[in-house]
């Protein structure tokens, strides 16, 4: 189906009896039944829970799952889902509504008995009503609420530009974004501009960037519903009043022979910066950069600098000269790193130190590796990859070598809300 109206606005109200179902979840979920009512089965099963009893049983080992079920918009249905978990001695630690024009789709967050299987939950959901089921394995991360979760993504896309198609991803779980400009390397317009409301289509959404051309998000094995397209039309609508931005902080840094450089983000306004340091380069040092054409390696410049495809690192000298760039770049599901440094400044360490930079970066977007590609003559890039002291694969092919380094994501922050997520060290583009 293909939305192109404004979808049902996400904050609608719910029905007051799925309000009333909600509230009585949770009392029962402490321990505490609603006022006048009966003693629960549970508690009369269970004697030895009762006041003054000791507890003599190890907790139940569990397992945390996210399920998501469609079901029909009317009084009862939510109740009989309710009562098919807990026949199963499921938790239900957060549940979330999606209105749709033939039903509700409701999210949950469960703790079930590690016994029970994925598929025990999708027979019991679907004797209580529950359609088009789908469960999958959740984490301790997780358990940050809907709107803490929107509001911390939406404080890092306001601090930095870079971080618009991480927040998309990390908002809708497993998915892959693509940022398609509006023209080619060569100047030709693409005609990839959706429309200003955006496109929904089943288990692709496609939205205006606000730097022109479109983000498509696609998840193949779950569709996505008109709420979760409102939310992330919201996302990328605050992107846009904002404008262009980055982190211009930057670290002084003193290499081993005792000069001093400043590593900081770039983006576009480097840009005749980084053309000057083409042309200090030799082309050996561009057709290892590049793979192709020196001459065209300028046309690739404003793509490269863009914080809506990655993220830039440049090092500058004491006197203002541009002497190496460092690229992190998303690639749909995966996360390449790239490299320049000016003649006169390679083996001095200060490709190492962006590389390190980067793939740091990497880690705290939650990427499980990156890979950088060249030429296998390119010993430096080679060592400089080695240096990570991480597992690394090869694949060469006539002459091109891709080198894949497997990473320890960073700890993702604790559930507790917080006012900000702390930004990556500094981000880039491409």
């Amino acid at each position: 189906m293909t939305f192109r109206a404004t979808p049902e606005p996400p904050h609608r109200h719910l029905p007051r009896w799925r309000h009333d179902l909600v509230a009585w979840w949770s009392s029962r979920r402490q321990g505490h039944a609603p006022p006048g009512s009966s003693r629960s089965p549970a508690a009369d099963a269970h004697p030895a829970h009762a006041a003054g009893a000791p507890e003599t049983t190890a907790p139940e080992a569990t397992t945390l799952w996210r399920m998501r079920t469609t079901v029909r918009d009317e009084p009862g249905t939510l109740a009989a889902l309710c009562a098919a978990l807990a026949g199963h001695r499921v938790d239900i630690l957060a549940l979330q509504t999606h209105p749709l024009t033939d039903g509700t789709v409701d999210e949950f967050l469960l703790r079930a008995p590690e016994a029970l299987p994925s598929d025990g939950l999708t027979d019991a959901v679907a004797a209580a009503g529950g359609r088009d089921t789908w469960v999958e394995r959740a984490d301790t991360h997780d358990l940050v609420d809907a709107p803490t979760r929107a509001l911390t993504l939406a404080t890092r896309t306001a601090l930095d530009a870079a971080e618009l198609p991480l927040a998309l991803r990390q908002l809708f779980g497993r998915c892959t974004i693509h940022s398609v400009p509006a023209k080619s390397i060569s100047g030709r317009s693409l005609d990839s501009t959706p429309p200003a409301e955006g496109v929904l289509e089943e288990t692709v959404m496609r939205l205006r960037d606000p730097s022109g051309g479109a983000i498509i998000i696609e998840r193949p094995y779950l569709p996505f519903t008109p709420t979760e397209f409102a939310r992330a039309r919201a996302l990328v609508e605050l992107d846009a009043r904002l404008g262009p931005r980055i982190p211009h902080d930057g670290d002084v840094l003193t290499l081993p022979e005792g000069n001093a450089i400043t590593v900081r983000r770039a983006d576009t306004g480097d840009l005749a910066a980084a053309r000057e340091m083409h042309a200090r380069c030799s082309s050996t040092t561009l057709g290892q950069r590049y793979h192709g054409p020196v001459g065209d390696a300028d046309r690739y410049l404003a793509h490269l600098l863009s914080p809506r495809f990655g993220r830039t690192l440049a090092a500058y000298t004491a006197s203002g000269r541009l002497v190496a760039l460092g690229h992190l770049l998303w690639d749909g599901d995966e996360t390449e790193v790239a490299l320049i440094v000016e003649d006169e400044w390679q083996r001095r360490g200060v490709g190492g130190e962006l590389l390190r930079r980067l793939v740091a970066m990497a880690a705290e977007t939650g990427c499980e590796s990156v890979y950088a590609v060249t030429q296998s003559a390119n010993t430096g890039m080679v060592a400089a990859m080695r240096a990570l002291e991480l597992p690394l694969d090869y694949q060469i092919e006539q002459g091109t070598l891709v080198i894949s380094a497997r990473l320890d994501p960073a700890p993702a922050p604790a559930p507790a809300p917080e006012p900000a997520l702390p930004l990556p060290v500094p981000p880039h583009a491409r």
